[in-house]
């Protein structure tokens, strides 16, 4: 179970408060107004920025004060962070070791995540030799082979076109229902919430509300949730 105990964000005059919990396999959509904090509380889940005040847990364990590396998430940001001198492989390799110093046995698990999201083959590439929708591939098997129980995605596929976005997030959902990962992901598309999360927490007004059933919350939005719905 991941919980967010009584957060209390700050920067600057910005301020966003959290106090809810997922259970372990969900996936949840963070969805709201472009600032209102989505992108920022996955960076406290996450562990590049601190809040204020209270607490991220994980099975009960206090990450608070845990180093990015030292907590139990992958994160797939928007761009992919691929490095472009690098190969698909060494790009997914840098997930099981940072030198790249794979063992034979790493090197299977890269090959093994590139054919687990259709690359099979496309390891000796480099990115500028990747379509838009393979970097992403690539961006989401690196985040495979690290094999952590909760994957934060911050709109990694809100450049591509629908239908590849669509593959892409049944890809991830495919994959997360596999290994029982929790999934947060933030989203601006509520189609993509709808298609992909049984949950959804609205970030808006400095509150991100508790998660609550996304079929429920787009058949019965509440007042909020109108307003930004439009």
């Amino acid at each position: 179970m991941l919980t967010l105990e009584a957060l209390d964000i700050r920067q600057g005059d910005f301020r966003l408060r959290a106090d809810w919990s997922v259970a372990a396999g969900d996936r949840v959509a963070l969805i709201g107004p472009s600032g209102a904090g989505k992108s920022t509380l996955l960076s406290v889940v996450a562990g590049f920025f601190a809040a204020a005040s209270g607490r991220v847990l994980w099975d009960g364990r206090d990450l608070t004060g845990a180093a990015p590396g030292e907590r139990p998430v992958a994160m797939l940001f928007q761009d992919g962070n691929l490095f472009p001198h690098l190969t698909a492989a060494q790009n997914v390799g840098l997930g099981i070791r940072p030198d790249l110093r794979l063992a034979p046995a790493d090197k299977a698990r890269v090959a093994e995540a590139l054919a687990r999201v259709g690359l099979e083959g496309y390891g000796a590439r480099k990115p500028g030799a990747l379509s838009g929708g393979q970097q992403s591939r690539v961006a989401l098997a690196r985040v495979l082979v690290q094999s952590r129980p909760l994957l934060l995605l911050d709109e990694p596929f809100s450049a591509l076109g629908p239908a590849l976005r669509a593959e892409m997030l049944d890809l991830v959902a495919g994959l997360c229902a596999e290994k029982g990962a929790t999934l947060l992901m933030v989203s601006h598309a509520p189609e993509d919430a709808q298609r992909i999360a049984d949950r959804l927490v609205l970030v808006d007004e400095g509150v991100a509300e508790a998660p609550v059933a996304t079929a429920e919350a787009f058949a019965r939005p509440s007042d909020r949730l109108r307003r930004y719905l439009g």
